[in-house]
């Protein structure tokens, strides 16, 4: 599993360093919501591309 959350870090934009890092994390995913690698990863322009209106 760690292979795939990396290749989908860097897909996102996060550099390889930072990708293996993350994607390497010991921490289930509903654990990391509300961790700096989504703050960093999915922020506002991504939900703008994926054509997602903000609520502010």
């Amino acid at each position: 599993m760690p292979k795939t959350k990396i290749n989908n870090l860097m897909a996102l934009g996060v550099s390889e360093a930072k990708a293996f890092e993350w994607g390497h994390a010991r921490k289930g995913y509903l654990r990391i919501a509300g961790s700096p690698i989504l703050h960093h990863t999915l922020n506002d322009q991504y939900w703008h591309r994926m054509g997602l209106k903000s609520l502010v």
